[in-house]
């Protein structure tokens, strides 16, 4: 199994797709994290839970937010 950082590390530069506990998904490219893994993404998309989309631009996610992260 992966370790978290090690599979944040080789997703940088690259779409990612965020499912966070408020059901909101956040698609956009992965620019940096920490070691809380609080996020940084650009280009961002939110989809909320009735399905409504809007660009967002860049943003920081806490990590404690984030449910899961698919990569494409």
């Amino acid at each position: 199994m992966p370790m978290p950082l090690n599979a944040l590390d080789k997703s940088l530069n690259r779409k990612v797709q965020l499912l966070l506990k408020d059901r909101r998904v956040l698609e956009g490219t992965l620019q940096g994290y920490d070691e809380h893994m609080n996020l940084v993404l650009e280009k961002t998309e939110e989809t909320d839970a009735e399905g409504k989309r809007r660009k967002i631009g860049t943003i920081v996610v806490r990590g404690s937010n984030v449910v899961s992260i698919n990569r494409d």
